[in-house]
C-alpha cells in the first residue's frame, strides 16, 4: 500500500512535464516575413556579415579566424547582390544599412585583439548564423515569391556555422571543434 502513495507523487511530476511540454510544441515555429521585410533584413544581414568578415580579415588572431572574415565577405557580398536583385524585383529599394545588433558587436570587436578577438567573434558568427538559418527556414517553407532565394541561401548559412563552431572550439582551445 506504501507503493501508492509514491507512485502518486511521481505521477504529478510527469503530469506537469507533459503539460509543459505540450505548452512548448503548441507554441508556433518563427514565421516567414513579409517578403518586403525578409528582402530587407536579409541584406541588412549581408551588410552586417560583410563589415565584421572584413574586420576579422584584418584583425583576426588566428588564420582560421582571418580566413573565415573572407569567406563572410566573399559569399555574404554574392547573397547580397542576389538578394538586392530579388528586392528591386519587388519594388523594395536595397539598403547598404547593417544590423544594429551587427553595428554594436563591431564596435565590441574593434576594442578587441589577440585569441580575445576570435573568441568574441566566434561565440557572435554561432549565435548569429544559428538566428539566421531558422529565419531563412521559415521563409523557404512559405511559399512566397522569397522562398526560392531562401533556400538557396542556406547552404552557405549552414557552412558559416560550421565554421562558427570549429572556429568557436578553437579559440576555446576545445581541439574538437564542436559549439
Amino acid at each position: 500500500m506504501a507503493a501508492a502513495p509514491a507512485r502518486e507523487t511521481m505521477m504529478k511530476p510527469c503530469l506537469a512535464c507533459l503539460f509543459a511540454l505540450a505548452a512548448l510544441a503548441a507554441v508556433p515555429a518563427k514565421a516567414a516575413q513579409s517578403p518586403s521585410d525578409f528582402v530587407t533584413d536579409a541584406m541588412k544581414g549581408d551588410n552586417s556579415e560583410i563589415k565584421l568578415g572584413q574586420l576579422a580579415a584584418a584583425k583576426g588572431n588566428s588564420s582560421a579566424a582571418r580566413a573565415f572574415g573572407k569567406t563572410l565577405v566573399a559569399d555574404h557580398t554574392k547573397a547580397k547582390q542576389a538578394m538586392a536583385n530579388a528586392a528591386s524585383a519587388m519594388g523594395v529599394t536595397p539598403t547598404d544599412d547593417a544590423s544594429a545588433e551587427a553595428l554594436a558587436e563591431l564596435t565590441k570587436l574593434s576594442s578587441m585583439s589577440g585569441p580575445a578577438f576570435d573568441r568574441e567573434f566566434a561565440r557572435y558568427m554561432v549565435s548569429d548564423h544559428e538566428k539566421d538559418i531558422k529565419e531563412f527556414e521559415a521563409q523557404a517553407d512559405s511559399n512566397d515569391k522569397t522562398s526560392a532565394i531562401a533556400k538557396q541561401q542556406l547552404p552557405d548559412l549552414r557552412k558559416h556555422l560550421t565554421m562558427a563552431r570549429a572556429l568557436a572550439g578553437e579559440a576555446r582551445g576545445d581541439k574538437s571543434g564542436g559549439g
